[in-house]
């Protein structure tokens, strides 16, 4: 999968830009082990495609919401080729998004009963803003 490096061929920036990130996050990737430095001749280093396939990698593991540390790990297991720790990372990061998801589905229908409190009008503060402002102001009634 990422383990491979053939002959490299892109500056940084080619990098970078076959990602669709800055060289900065290259950079950070490299600080944090996750992406190699390649040796540099002449003081100019160069990317390969197994370097863009792991970049490539990063960023669709951050999308599917994996740590940093945790997709270090990932790269780690790849060389093992140990499944079941993967299958497990997976199953954790599973039960993670589906907190995330109901905490959202939450949010969304607390939002909606607001914005149905503030669409039947009447008077006093928006129900919307009140509850955003966290104030208990009394409603008048209508």
């Amino acid at each position: 999968m990422v383990r491979s490096q053939p002959l490299a061929s892109d500056s940084i920036a080619g990098l970078a830009r076959a990602a669709g990130v800055g060289v900065e996050t290259v950079r950070f990737y490299q600080r944090r082990g996750l992406l190699p430095r390649p040796d540099g001749a002449g003081g100019i280093r160069r990317y390969g495609e197994a370097d863009r396939r792991r970049l490539r990698f990063i960023r669709t593991a951050q999308g599917a919401g994996f740590t940093l540390d945790q997709i270090a790990t990932l790269l780690a297991l790849d060389a093992t080729e140990d499944r079941a720790q993967v299958r497990s990372l997976a199953g954790e990061q599973l039960a993670v998004l589906d907190r995330r998801l109901a905490e959202l589905q939450a949010a969304r229908n607390a939002l909606a009963r607001l914005a149905e409190k503030c669409s039947a009008g009447g008077s006093g503060p928006c129900p919307i803003i009140a509850a955003f402002d966290g104030a208990d102001r009394p409603q008048a009634s209508g």
